[in-house]
Formats: structure tokens, sequence, C-alpha cells
């Protein structure tokens, strides 16, 4: 389980029609793997690469993706951090093991994290009260 880890999440507007590539950027999109800086949506395509062949290591992303190395590893990183993908071994896989998956369990995790935050709030609304 993942203690600590940090996620950007976004309300990202559907386009009228869907494929499947458009809808992996959409959720991609809302999971906040696009940055202004990335203008070659790198970690998209790493993250697109381990989504499709459900765990890969960093040299068959490498090939894949034509990126260097060190970007790859640089976007593995932060996909791990966000929380998004894994590493068993030498291979990096996606958390949740699939899409709904990985949405359930970051879904998991905020309402443990609101529930956590609820009680505190509750016990400093309580304390405020009695002063």
């Amino acid at each position: 389980m993942i203690e600590e880890f940090s996620i950007t999440v976004k309300r990202v507007k559907r386009p009228k029609t869907s494929d499947l590539n458009n809808d992996i950027q959409i959720i991609s999109q809302s999971l906040g793997l696009f940055s202004k800086r990335d203008k070659e949506k790198s970690c998209f395509r790493v993250f697109l690469e381990i989504v499709k062949n459900k765990g890969m290591n960093a040299e068959e992303i490498t090939l894949n993706t034509h990126l260097t190395r060190a970007t790859v590893i640089h976007h593995l990183n932060f996909l791990i951090k966000s929380g998004l993908i894994i590493k068993k071994g030498h291979k990096y896989f996606l958390r949740g093991e699939t899409l709904e998956g990985l949405i359930k369990e970051i879904s998991k995790d905020m309402e443990k994290n609101f529930s956590e935050l609820d009680k505190l709030a509750k016990n400093i609304d309580s304390e405020l009260t009695l002063k």
C-alpha cells in the first residue's frame, strides 16, 4: 500500500467523439500526466506503454517510445511518486492492474484521506466550540 503520494485530479471535458487513444488521453489529463513543459507528451507515452503492455521494464519502454532512457526513468519515477504505477522487480505495472482498477485504488485512497480529514476537522471544530 502506498502511504504517501501526490496526484492531481482535473476535470477534463470529453469530446463528442471518442476513440481508445483519446479516452486514454482524457484519463491521463485528468490524472495530471501532462505539463506545459512536456511538449512531446513523453510522460503520457510512457504511461500508455505500461497500460497497453501490462508491465514492462525500462529498456522495453525506451525502445517502444523512442525516448532516451533518462527521460523514461524520469517519467517512471514521477508515475511511481504519483501512485499510478508500481515497480515489481525490474518491471513497471499499472497500479490496480487495469485502468478501472487504478481509478478504484485512487478513489479508495481519496476516501480514506477525506475520512481522516473529516475526523480531524470535527476535532478542531469541537475544540474551537469549547473555547
